[in-house]
């Protein structure tokens, strides 16, 4: 690999992460973000790249779709269907958080009921077009919209995943207009037209948004070759993006689960949960052997019916600010200090947050934070945290430790969500933990949930930007099918999936790839029939003669479920298709062992404060810790993006990938 640059770029709430791999080499970089203009740290960051003779390749994990959505600032939408069906986006789903609540529950929606049009057309169940659209009755609705300051219009038709006939006119229509459209039979060709609609709705109202954000930045990136991370483990072209931004959203997250799952893998550990902590925020995933992907998310109440790395994130980051609610109990998030003023200790936060707890019990070096690029101030953190303290009536270090533990508490609880709830013990999975907050929390949170191996890899604070430059290109295809699996023959079960197949192949041909490397991945969304949801299962070679995916069904609803029901028919719900194209990854080098002794990396000693315990913690720089190296508890190892925490009683290894292993001491 030599003249390539390749740079892979997370944009989290905090910090932006840059890792840069120039002709086998790796150079990592870590910079305040700019939430207001997420271009601007970007471009610093990698500023001296932008004008070299390489063209660089940039793979963008983004958060501008998801801020977008959470914060409500997309853009002003026109929502058209089928007549009749107008209130489909605000009846929705009668499905409730608080089930027993007499309060109603607070929905926001993202357009006015005004702006929803419905159109004198209708497609069967069957796809039998029973009324087509009437141009005339299209291009007065137009109109209409045109005048109301409209900059992107969402379009789903009843029944179009069955015929998508009458929205291709329509798209026509609105293609000559030279407006922005997002359509269901191009984002969501299934059935339940309320998620259909939703997610096409979500995506119009993302469209202009993403296009401005990807228009400025290539502009100005414009000697790079730039990739946009998608939500399912792979990335896509900017101009994909620009269409369908929707698979944007969860993209830096998604880098994470990615570069854990390759580490993971390379280190021998094969069933590993992620913990990714950084700034603002908790991800956690669980990967039994492969990546766990679902088509259940909900992003800021708005159902996200894609396929998704199945992530659970919680609010408890670095900055998550502590506070005392109208109880008088101590609280930790989800509110976060960001990058802007950031936590106490930054220089300009007033609010404590648990980056102040760790600082304040010894958990953090306040000379080498970010490798001693970035000053700390621990006598802001002590003032803030001696303000709560007062509020409890606690002292300054039990105070600390509460935020720390209730942080903790959070987090582990977003753990048993993707691993007890989805049928998996714990136990049986090493902790992989990363990001710039996960190396302090990760040994405690392991110890509660009775995990024997918590994995610390290299680079951790910026794994999510290293799992850019591991992850390949994928597009996602699916369609409705609603039969039984005795009542459809192996001929038009196998058509369906060649239409999807040639589809991404006409995708992936355009994207640069050679149809001999692009790997076709088949799937079947399967459920009992009479069920509401849906499990989806791989559809093997010969799967359909011999029913094995009948008997994997089966087998993954007793996983899931706790029971299954051999003898009831079995409904196909949708066909998938998953197509990667494998681009170039980065390498990881696996080196030789040396000896167990750690004293080059020794640095000095630190007051630590432990379960009310005073400790002198030895403190060891990261960089110099070679394979074979063994540490002990209590001990802090410093990196130039991250800390390590490990407690007493708990030693490390470092692996032949300078991965840091650690388990309780026997």
């Amino acid at each position: 690999m030599k003249d390539e640059i390749r740079i892979g770029i997370d944009t989290g709430g905090t910090f932006t992460d840059f890792v840069i791999y120039i002709n086998g080499k790796i150079l990592i970089k870590k910079i305040s973000s700019t939430p207001h203009n997420p271009s601007k740290a970007i471009l610093e960051g990698i500023k001296e790249f932008l004008g070299s003779s390489i063209s660089p390749l940039v793979i963008h994990g983004t958060t501008v779709a998801t801020n977008s959505l959470l914060e409500g600032k997309g853009s002003r939408i026109a929502f058209i269907t089928t007549e009749g069906f107008e209130d489909v986006l605000f009846i929705g789903r009668q499905t409730r958080k608080n089930l027993y609540s007499l309060k109603g529950e607070q929905r926001t929606y993202l357009l006015p009921h005004s702006l929803c049009f419905g159109l004198k057309e209708r497609t069967s169940a069957a796809g039998k077009v029973e009324k087509k659209v009437n141009l005339l009755e299209l291009r007065k609705i137009l109109k209409t919209i045109k005048k109301r300051d409209v900059e992107a219009i969402a379009v789903s038709l009843i029944n179009s995943y069955a015929n998508s006939s009458n929205e291709k006119i329509v798209l026509r229509e609105l293609e000559k207009e030279k407006t922005m459209a997002s359509v269901s039979s191009n984002i969501l060709p299934e059935h339940r037209e309320y998620e259909r609609s939703a997610v096409t709705a979500v995506n119009a109202f993302l469209m202009p948004v993403l296009s401005r954000y990807l228009m400025d930045l290539e502009e100005k990136m414009q000697y790079a070759q730039l990739r946009i991370m998608q939500s399912n483990e792979g990335y896509i072209s900017p101009s994909t993006a620009r269409t369908e931004p929707i698979r944007t959203a969860l993209s830096g997250p998604a880098g994470g689960v990615v570069g854990a799952f390759y580490l993971g893998k390379a280190a021998g550990f094969k069933k590993i949960i992620t913990f990714d902590m950084g700034g603002t925020s908790s991800d956690v995933s669980l990967i039994d052997g492969e990546i766990k992907r679902t088509h259940e998310s909900v992003i800021n109440n708005y159902p996200i019916r894609l396929p998704i790395i199945d992530i659970h994130s919680v609010g408890a980051g670095g900055g998550s600010i502590a506070y005392v609610d109208k109880g008088s109990s101590l609280r930790v998030g989800p509110q976060s200090a960001g990058a802007d003023p950031g936590p106490a200790c930054y220089g300009q936060g007033k609010m404590p947050t648990v980056t102040d707890a760790n600082l304040v019990l010894g958990r953090l070096v306040p000379e080498f934070f970010l490798g001693g690029r970035m000053k700390i101030y621990q006598d802001r953190s002590i003032k803030v945290l001696e303000n709560l303290s007062k509020k409890i009536k606690k002292s300054i270090v039990e105070t600390a430790a509460g935020i720390v533990e209730i942080a903790n508490a959070n987090m582990e609880k977003a753990i048993r969500v993707i691993s007890i709830e989805r049928g998996f013990d714990p136990r049986n999975f090493a902790l992989f933990s990363f990001g710039g907050a996960g190396g302090m929390h990760a040994v405690e949170i392991a110890s509660h949930l009775r995990i024997a191996r918590v994995i610390v890899p290299a680079n951790a604070g910026v794994l999510s930007a290293l799992g850019l430059l591991l992850t390949d290109s994928i597009k996602d295809y699916s369609k409705s099918i609603l039969k039984t699996s005795d009542k459809i023959k192996r001929g038009e079960l196998e058509a369906h999936f060649s239409n999807l197949k040639q589809k991404s192949l006409k995708y992936m041909v355009e994207e640069g790839f050679v149809e001999d490397d692009v790997k076709i991945l088949p799937f079947l969304d399967l459920r009992y029939l009479g069920q509401s949801y849906e499990i989806t299962i791989p559809y093997r070679n010969k799967s359909f003669s011999d029913s094995h995916f009948v008997s994997d069904f089966h087998k993954a609803h007793q996983r899931v479920y706790s029971y299954n029901h051999p003898d009831r028919p079995v409904e196909i719900v949708n066909i998938r298709i998953k197509a990667v194209g494998s681009g170039k990854k980065i390498r990881l080098k696996k080196l030789p062992l040396k000896d167990s002794n750690p004293e080059k990396a020794f640095i000095k000693k630190q007051a630590l404060l432990y379960h009310g315990k005073k400790y002198q913690a030895s403190v060891f720089t990261r960089s110099l810790l070679n394979p074979g190296n063994t540490v002990y508890g209590p001990s802090l190892i410093v990196d130039c993006e991250s800390t390590t925490f490990l407690p007493p009683s708990y030693s490390l290894e470092v692996d032949r990938f300078l991965n840091l292993i650690i388990q309780k001491e026997e």
